[in-house]
């Protein structure tokens, strides 16, 4: 499903080299809920942007459903990252001059052929998340937890291999956060491959694994 090669990724900052990632290696199989946790600065943004096809290794190979990823082009990348990743962010990202439906829907505007049945999927979507009668809805009339069900919704569109979530739960209240954790654990449960970066103890707890990164290299991984 995927699998990390001896990845490495360095950083130029005031005239120093930065060894963000240094000769990661790992392996999640399909199916698998994974946390990857670690002190600021040990890497975990770095190896998100990696997993998520936004930035490229230096060195080493990245494999995702045995695609070698890690060399293609920035257009190649973006597709590939349209059709087959689904990312949840802290922040939400989603665009407040847009409804609901049309937010959830973002990903066909950039998807090169068919794209049949994802009106269909969106709705569906969005009835599971509870948002059935806020379609029409913008953003801003929407609470914490409910912009981060919109955000799930989104990246679950395409039906995507691998599903990233970046310290989802970080702005959210304690119901709304626990309400965001269960549907990810409802989606996990249904066979998603879910790869979530927290630095709470108690989020990266409901994971099935967790890799410790620090200064860019794994410390610890509960699957060894």
């Amino acid at each position: 499903m995927v699998r990390m090669e001896a990845i490495t990724r360095h950083y130029r900052v005031g005239g120093q080299t930065i060894a963000a990632l240094d000769g990661v290696g790992f392996e999640v199989p399909k199916g698998q809920f994974t946390a990857i946790v670690g002190p600021s600065g040990s890497g975990k943004s770095t190896l998100l942007n990696m997993l998520g096809c936004l930035d490229r290794p230096d060195s080493g190979r990245y494999l995702l459903d045995d695609v070698d990823v890690s060399t293609f082009d920035d257009e190649r990348a973006s597709d590939f990252r349209n059709r087959r990743i689904g990312f949840v962010f802290q922040s939400f990202h989603l665009l407040p001059r847009l409804s609901v439906l049309e937010n959830v829907l973002l990903p066909r505007r950039f998807l090169r052929g068919d794209g049949n049945g994802l009106d269909e999927r969106a709705h569906t979507l969005l009835e599971r998340m509870g948002l059935g009668q806020r379609l029409e809805h913008r953003p801003g009339q929407l609470s914490g937890g409910q912009m981060q069900r919109v955000a799930i919704a989104r990246a679950l569109l395409m039906q995507p291999a691998l599903l990233l979530a970046d310290e989802p739960t970080g702005n959210l209240d304690s119901k709304s956060a626990a309400d965001v954790l269960a549907l990810i654990d409802e989606v996990h449960a249904d066979g998603q491959t879910v790869v979530l970066v927290t630095h709470d103890a108690d989020v990266a707890a409901r994971a099935q694994r967790q890799i410790t990164l620090r200064d860019g290299r794994i410390e610890h991984d509960s699957a060894e």
